[in-house]
């Protein structure tokens, strides 16, 4: 059931987010940096990354970077409020849409369990716009699937919002709450079975998916491997927590030159085979239809966001 909406709703935008870079909210040194990095997405963070008794004060701080802070190359402006079940998170969702409302473009709601989180947000963010006169359904909303519950319900709450633009995977939370002992070790198979629940839900919903972080920042070689991997198997694009992360994770979600001459190729074959009344064409080796067409697409539409192609 898709929440109650106050007047007419926008369609929200799903740029490319190949990558999500956070950052502590309490910091408006670190939010001007991640401003300005490469980053697609950059997430001001009141939750995990703000001890309790910076909770209040970190909100005013993120208000302030919203309201301030300069964003390079049209990146996704964002910032992640508190979960649902916490006291903290009314304030944050109500505090800061009112003040900036205008320059937040997603909402990040974490430790999601059920649908009915994400339509007491999407209420909340639905009278703000109302009571500000902001655009109607225009902030989005991204959610972090990183509990046993959560994954459980991922479908459901996959659907529970027009607003909704990805699901992102948190694996340290997920592990500690599967009790795993140690999630920094062999995650691609420890966490196959989450990941594709995730992705699967969010390809069925027309959403983005986002893969969760790699905690050793500091290792750029397991790094590469972990988004290389989680570009393999269909993600869109991964969270990061430094700068230093950002030039492998965009190496693993944009297409190579030779990807790039490809969709193009199959793209323009395609087109030209349509007018003929072909529902199929041949490319190489491989029988190319309406299906791959999504691919080529999404992989041009990264090339642009990137530069690499007009």
């Amino acid at each position: 059931m898709e929440a109650p909406r106050c007047g007419k709703k926008l369609v929200v935008t799903s740029p490319v987010r190949r990558s999500e870079l956070t950052c502590p909210g309490h910091s408006l040194k670190m939010m001007a940096k991640a401003a300005a990095s490469e980053a697609d997405e950059v997430i001001f963070d009141l939750e995990d990354a703000c001890a309790v008794s910076q909770k209040d004060a970190a909100r005013k701080t993120v208000i302030e970077a919203l309201g301030a802070v300069p964003f390079s190359g049209g990146k996704v402006r964002a910032y992640r409020v508190n979960g649902v079940e916490t006291p903290w998170c009314y304030r944050d969702v109500i505090d800061v849409l009112e003040a900036v409302g205008r320059n937040v473009d997603v909402v990040v709601l974490p430790k999601v369990r059920t649908a009915d989180d994400v339509r007491f947000v999407d209420r909340l963010m639905s009278q703000v716009e109302l009571a500000k006169g902001l655009p109607p359904g225009g902030i989005g909303l991204e959610v972090l699937i990183e509990t046993a519950a959560g994954l459980l319900h991922v479908e459901e709450i996959s659907r529970a919002s027009p607003r909704l633009a990805s699901l992102i995977f948190g694996v340290a939370d997920f592990a500690g709450d599967l009790g795993v002992r140690d999630f920094r070790q062999d995650a691609d198979r420890l966490f196959y079975y989450p990941r594709m629940q995730l992705l699967t839900a969010a390809r069925a919903a027309g959403l983005d998916a986002i893969d969760s972080v790699t905690v050793q920042f500091k290792d750029l070689d397991q790094l590469a491997r972990d988004a290389a991997n989680a570009a393999q198997l269909g993600f869109d694009g991964k969270w990061a927590i430094h700068p230093s992360q950002l030039p492998g994770i965009h190496a693993a979600f944009t297409p190579t030159k030779e990807e790039i001459a490809r969709a193009k190729a199959i793209l323009d074959s395609y087109q030209k085979a349509d007018k003929l009344g072909l529902g199929a064409i041949v490319y190489g080796d491989e029988m190319v239809d309406a299906a791959t067409l999504k691919v080529e697409e999404k992989r041009l539409a990264v090339a642009r966001r990137a530069g690499l192609v007009g």
